[in-house]
């Protein structure tokens, strides 16, 4: 094996292995606080469908990435190929809209209480748990179209123009289909991180602004630990930055594989590195963003 494969397969490895104990960690506490009565707030729910989306990410790219840089070439048959493929299209996508949700849920509970904005809110948060659900709808639906153009090595369809994944093939249907397919796939990313973008920055607004009409309070409590608001723009920064900076190099990455006709393994590679990226290093930022653990109920005798 070259020296090579072996560091690329520690590294997915490694991946794997953190970002699957990460989410099943934050899956676990989650479990723990449901069966001990604690209240959860609405933003909690997608946070709970976000890790399970990204356990999908990191196992259905991970494992065979995994796999095959350690030398287990063509070990995925034509239906592996199509579920594997359909598996990480539909986490990926849920894990994007999941974000953006949580972000404008975010925003709406941290925005001014304004008696002509209450009802609007209250009915906005309500309205959490069936977009989620919608969410996994949608893109379950949408992405049943990945099967059709995966297939695998081992099959022995007479393919002439596909890109290789390693151990699966996407069947090309034309270099203008295919280089609008790409381009859609863009702009929907694009559109779900402008949302995000925009909540973030109108969150990071509404806190600065409270920052300095309470900046009077802060002058007289000497402490050298910053303020709770400066705290929580920078965990909301630290989120926005992350995701945004991943996703976009992950939707370039993929844009490319797509329109190119030769490309080297190490892009596929790398493709899938910076796509398990986000689900791996999450629940330690979701973990420090929501840092305050859900409230038990208490239950007062009448």
């Amino acid at each position: 094996m070259v020296a090579r494969d072996w560091t690329m397969g520690m590294i997915f490895l490694s991946q794997t292995i953190l970002g699957t104990l990460g989410n099943f960690s934050l899956l676990s506490h989650y479990l723990y606080l449901h069966f001990t009565g604690c209240k959860f707030r609405p933003t909690d729910l997608i946070i709970k469908h976000l890790t399970v989306a990204n356990c999908l990410v990191i196992l259905s790219r991970g494992v065979p990435q995994t796999m095959a840089a350690l030398g287990m070439k063509h070990f995925l048959s034509d239906a592996g190929c199509k579920l594997v493929f359909y598996v990480h299209s539909v986490g990926r996508d849920v894990s994007i809209g999941s974000t953006c949700l949580l972000s404008i849920s975010q925003a709406m509970t941290i925005s001014p209480t304004h008696s002509r904005w209450m009802d609007l809110k209250v009915k906005a948060l309500k309205c959490i748990g069936p977009s989620s659900i919608l969410c996994w709808i949608l893109n379950l639906t949408i992405d049943i179209i990945v099967p059709v153009h995966m297939t695998g090595k081992r099959s022995d369809k007479n393919i002439t123009k596909k890109t290789d994944f390693g151990d699966c093939y996407l069947v090309s249907h034309g270099k203008y289909i295919d280089s609008l397919n790409a381009v859609l796939l863009l702009f929907r990313d694009v559109f779900f991180v402008g949302l995000m973008f925009w909540a973030s920055s109108f969150m990071v607004f509404i806190l600065y602004r409270h920052k300095q009409q309470v900046q009077y309070i802060h002058r007289t409590n000497i402490s050298c630990r910053s303020s709770p608001e400066s705290r929580a723009i920078h965990s909301i920064l630290m989120l926005v930055s992350t995701f945004v900076s991943l996703c976009t190099l992950s939707s370039i990455l993929h844009f490319f594989i797509a329109v190119l006709d030769n490309h080297s393994v190490w892009l596929v590679n790398t493709s899938a590195l910076i796509t398990g990226s986000f689900p791996t290093v999450s629940p330690c930022i979701l973990m420090s963003y929501y840092s305050r653990v859900p409230r038990p109920v208490v239950h007062t005798q009448g």
